[in-house]
């Protein structure tokens, strides 16, 4: 990513937040850079990192964007089956009388 590229997305994100949150433009670009750092850290790494939530709690959270550190999908699928719908349509022919065909 180039440096225009990276400085455009941290403006993007901290005017989010302000717009979303109604902090204050400093408040905003001190957690967008925040958030850009832990973002690249996360491509490298698996990171140990806070948030905090709507309702004010903090939380600890483990992440990674780095697809080699996530484990493979090991088991079978065990999830209820679905039946499938069944499409319908119908519509009137020449005469008046009702067409039904399942698509």
């Amino acid at each position: 990513m180039k440096a225009r590229e990276f400085l455009s997305e941290i403006m993007r994100l901290a005017w989010q937040f302000v717009k979303r949150n109604g902090v204050t433009i400093s408040e905003a670009l001190r957690v967008s850079w925040r958030n850009a750092k832990l973002k690249r850290a996360m491509a490298v790494k698996i990171v140990k990192f806070y948030y905090q939530k709507v309702d004010g709690t903090k939380r600890e959270a483990y992440g990674t964007l780095n697809g080699r550190f996530i484990p493979a999908v090991a088991g079978t699928d065990n999830r209820k089956k679905t039946i499938p719908f069944k499409f319908i349509s119908i519509r009137k022919d020449k005469n008046g009388d009702a067409l039904k065909r399942q698509i």
